[in-house]
This record gives C-alpha cells, sequence and structure tokens, in this order.
C-alpha cells in the first residue's frame, strides 16, 4: 500500500501523546505497589486512542524491523521462575492489522516486514493492563532490530511521528537504567544509575532529544547502566516521536532494586 493511502484509511484526530514507561520488575504486573498505582492514575487521564503501538525491550530481532499484524495477539509470558499467578495474566487486547500495515507503509528510511508469530510480550502486557485494563484497545508491537545503531532508532522513531494524528498511542517499554547483573533488594541505588538517569532527565529537560541517541558517549556509566541496549532504546522511539509543542512531564521517578531506573515519561 503506498504511503499516502496507507495513512489515509486512518481517519485524523487531535494528537495523541506518546509516552516512555519504565516497566521494571514483571511481577509490577501483579502487585500494588507505587508503579502500578502510577500506571493506573496515568491511563486514567490519558485520552482513549483508537490504537497503541507499543515498543518492547523484550521483541529484539537483528537484521529485520518487524510489525505484528495479527488479528488476536498472544499473551507472552517471556520470563522463567515467576509465581504461577504471573504466568496466567492474559491480556486478551485484539489488534489491529490496518494500523499495522499502515505503520510498515509509512516508514521509508529501512524496510519493516509484516509478521505473525509474535503478540504481546511482557514489556507490554504488564503495563498496558494498568494503563488500559479493559484490554478493548487494538495494540501491535514494533520489533526492534539490535544491528542498527541508536541513532537509526531514534530516526524511525520520528517516522513514526505521524501516528499520532491518527489516535495511535505510541508507547515505548523499557528502563532508562537496567543492568540485571547488579541488583540489590532494598538496598539504594548506585552511583553510576543515578548518575546516567540524571544525565538523560538533564537532556529531556533542555529539549536536547536527538543527544539522548548518544548514550554510549557516557563511557562506562553507559556500560553499567545498560550491558546491552535492548531497554534504552524504546526510549529513542518515544522521544524521536515528539512534537516541538508536547510538554514533558516525568512519572515514576525513582529506582527498584539499587539498578533499574522506574522514570517515566509523557510527551503531549
Amino acid at each position: 500500500m503506498p504511503y499516502l493511502e496507507a495513512l489515509t484509511h486512518l481517519f485524523d484526530t487531535p494528537r495523541m501523546p506518546v509516552l516512555f514507561v519504565g516497566h521494571g520488575n514483571p511481577m509490577n504486573a501483579i502487585q500494588d505497589n507505587r508503579f502500578s498505582r502510577a500506571w493506573r492514575e496515568v491511563g486514567s487521564a490519558l485520552p482513549r486512542p483508537r490504537a497503541i503501538l507499543c515498543v518492547s525491550a523484550h521483541w529484539m530481532t537483528r537484521g529485520t524491523t518487524l510489525a505484528h499484524i495479527g488479528q488476536q495477539p498472544e499473551t507472552i509470558h517471556d520470563f522463567e521462575g515467576f509465581p504461577a499467578k504471573l504466568y496466567a495474566q492474559q491480556y486478551p487486547a485484539p489488534g489491529t492489522p490496518e494500523a499495522a500495515e499502515a505503520t510498515i507503509s509509512l516508514v521509508r528510511s529501512i524496510p519493516v516486514s509484516a509478521d505473525t508469530g509474535w503478540g504481546l510480550d511482557h514489556g507490554a502486557w504488564s503495563i498496558l493492563m494498568h494503563l488500559f485494563p479493559a484490554a478493548d484497545i487494538p495494540t501491535f508491537q514494533l520489533s526492534l532490530d539490535l544491528a542498527r545503531p541508536p541513532i537509526e532508532h531514534f530516526a524511525l522513531g520520528r517516522e513514526l511521528k505521524p501516528l499520532r494524528e491518527k489516535g495511535i498511542l505510541i508507547v515505548g517499554s523499557g528502563n532508562i537504567v537496567h543492568n540485571l547483573r547488579a541488583l540489590r533488594p532494598d538496598a539504594p541505588p548506585y552511583d553510576w544509575a543515578e548518575a546516567f538517569d540524571a544525565d538523560l532527565t538533564a537532556k529531556l529537560e533542555s529539549r536536547n532529544f536527538a543527544a539522548a541517541a548518544r548514550y554510549e558517549a557516557l563511557g562506562n556509566v553507559a556500560r553499567l547502566a545498560h550491558p546491552t541496549a535492548e531497554h534504552y532504546l524504546p526510549v529513542l522511539y518515544a522521544l524521536g516521536a515528539a512534537s516541538e509543542e508536547d510538554k514533558l512531564t516525568f512519572f515514576n521517578t525513582g529506582f527498584d532494586l539499587a539498578s533499574l531506573s522506574m522514570r517515566s515519561f509523557i510527551l503531549q
């Protein structure tokens, strides 16, 4: 479907916000804590989208970017060693082939392929079940091509920006600091974790969004904050899809388990 034709199939709406959500521990899906309560509060204040596009840290590809076009995405329990109650959770939101296929046609810089084998991983459903607990909003995911450098993920976020004018809520889900090897229950955050979180916060507050794609310039602090990149890259999609007029609001500031920044933000 040609670019313009793809978007004309989606009716115009007031511009939707864009979110980045730090999802952290999968147990946040079923626990009543300050993080899950904030998700519910934020969700109740959001305008109702016609569809949700989620870019999650947990759908990783290499050498290709995929968009899920299934009619009924599976709830994927992509973790091990957690209580049975967590594995029993389902988020039966419908898919949205129309919006997913429009997204595929919208992106011009790289090929995006259709996928029917994925669904909604826990980076998506663990937060959406609090943001939109009725699970009645059509939802689809876009994969992270780990073969591409951060600046290309930021550029891809920019290409997705027109979806906001078509009623689609773009949600990045990862963590601003994410080092599972350094987890410490009931401990204060590491100095390097606070330093990385503060550096990105300053970039966002100064509206220097493109600089967020150069996070590796922080050297060892960046390597400690992100031994692997997948939990950071969704930040760049949210920032890329931002508009000059958007107001930045933080929520869930703070850390969990010493090495997970739960800082999240809305641009609207």
